[in-house]
């Protein structure tokens, strides 16, 4: 019997990308396995650009809605796909109903909010893995092998598909030359707590294009301000070699951009996982969150942050209202980490 199988995916950009490693892996232990992932439809573009995956399926509802009815309805539409494994990547509850409501066999994931029952193979302590991306490989394993099986070190890393014609077109739609490219992503979803400052980002750019860079801002368009604001600060004689691209680009569009980029300054953001995994060198910057679970997963990785007593504190919103996690994040340490990347040979 063919092995198939369903993957409930994350919600993240970042988190979608890291879970490749996962469906790398799936493969490796399966090559003749067909790996669908129901996932939202925004991840679409990514997961097409991921060759381990047969099908990419639209979950139909918002982040947090439960719709029990709906989830069921969607379970006994699946069931004529005769799915024999799932695998849960969220750990809330309702991202297993699904599986449960399609017959799925063996249902995989982590102890979250009342699975029991919805979920036949638990894993208790998702704990004893320190990186996210170890969390989701980790399953591909039985639970008996899965410490032995499952090292960060030698996780396959996500690598996107670059589409190279929708690059041409795309830098020629924005009239991008084909001197060198650097890309920075000054937004991040999650949260301010994240967000290193714009000033910092203005200098940056500054500093690279002065050296022959065009400067390339990547973001959605709730970043466009924040990215207009770095671009409109620069010296009047260097705009024309900054592009404001936040929110004027898809996601796909993004993913061949980045990587037209021989490196990539990024918040810790989803930009910053789709960067690295089309081949970019990358410059993370970490405020409020940290390089210890989240690694862009890259061997060409400057990783830089402060060390005050408060980080890593995780939250959206910095507790203590100064930010000091990002604004004592110097201009000049963050260039370092750039002159320091093996692949520029500085």
């Amino acid at each position: 019997m063919k092995t198939k199988i369903l993957i409930i995916g994350p919600s993240w950009v970042g988190d979608m990308v890291m879970s490749q490693s996962l469906y790398i892996t799936l493969r490796e232990l399966n090559p003749n396995c067909l790996i669908d992932v129901l996932a939202p439809a925004w991840c679409r573009p990514v997961l097409e650009r991921m060759p381990e995956v047969n099908e990419a399926l639209e979950m139909p509802f918002g982040h947090g809605e439960f719709n029990l009815s709906g989830r069921w309805k969607l379970g006994k539409s699946l069931k004529s796909n005769d799915y024999t494994h799932a695998f849960v990547l969220p750990r809330s509850a309702k991202s297993a109903f699904i599986p449960f409501f399609a017959g799925v066999p063996n249902r995989t994931g982590w102890k979250g909010e009342m699975r029991y029952g919805l979920l036949n193979d638990i894993r208790a302590d998702r704990t004893v893995f320190q990186y996210m991306v170890e969390r989701y490989v980790g399953l591909a394993y039985p639970k008996e092998v899965m410490m032995d099986k499952t090292e960060f070190r030698t996780i396959k890393h996500p690598s996107l598909r670059v589409d190279e014609d929708n690059q041409t077109d795309c830098l020629k739609r924005f009239n991008i030359s084909d001197t060198p490219i650097v890309g920075i992503c000054p937004g991040a979803e999650f949260g301010p707590a994240k967000r290193w400052p714009e000033a910092h980002y203005t200098k940056v750019a500054e500093t690279l294009i002065r050296e022959g860079n065009q400067v390339l801002l990547f973001g959605g368009p709730k970043d466009n301000d924040v990215a207009q604001l770095i671009k409109g600060a620069l010296p009047e004689e260097l705009k024309e070699r900054c592009f404001n691209l936040a929110g004027e680009t898809s996601l796909v569009d993004a993913v061949d951009l980045l990587a037209a980029c021989h490196t990539v300054f990024s918040n810790d953001s989803g930009l910053m996982h789709v960067a690295a995994a089309v081949g970019a060198n990358i410059v993370a910057i970490y405020g409020s969150s940290s390089p210890k679970y989240t690694p862009p997963l890259s061997e060409n990785v400057q990783m830089v942050n402060t060390d005050i007593a408060c980080r890593p504190c995780f939250k959206r919103e910095c507790p203590l209202n100064h930010l000091k996690c990002l604004t004592e994040l110097s201009v000049e340490h963050v260039i370092k980490a750039y002159r320091d990347l093996p692949q520029l040979g500085h």
